[in-house]
């Protein structure tokens, strides 16, 4: 393991998605930690603290791709969380899902409205 790959990738993870981001690596840990291990360090410690890109800008990248790809709803609803904490708004998560009718048709843009609405509710029980 590449500690100071890991130490960057668990900062960023805990930075974007907080506690359920910890969570979620422990469960991907109890059935494989060289996943886990990878998702840290590649996935945030390599690409998600790269300077081009802002954590705004990257979240509402992944959401697009999330939901261009029409097959990933539970990683689509993680990143729209993702996005709303990193400072997107919901009409910007609204936004990008009527963008993607045209680029990934109305079932996938359709499936990511949902998940947009179900997570604002959600985020309003809780503020509740």
């Amino acid at each position: 393991m590449n500690r100071k790959r890991f130490d960057r990738g668990w900062e960023k993870l805990r930075q974007i998605h907080g506690d359920e981001g910890e969570r979620f690596i422990d469960n991907v840990k109890s059935i494989s930690p060289d996943l886990a291990r990878f998702i840290v360090e590649f996935g945030f410690g390599d690409v998600y603290s790269r300077p081009g890109l802002d954590i705004r800008t990257r979240q509402i990248v992944t959401v697009a791709a999330l939901t261009a790809l029409g097959n990933a709803q539970p990683q689509l609803k993680v990143h729209i969380q993702a996005a709303l904490n990193a400072g997107c708004s919901s009409e910007e998560m609204i936004e990008v899902m009527i963008q993607l009718a045209v680029y990934a048709g109305f079932p996938a843009a359709l499936n990511g409205l949902g998940l947009v609405k179900q997570v604002l509710e959600e985020r309003s029980k809780k503020d509740s």
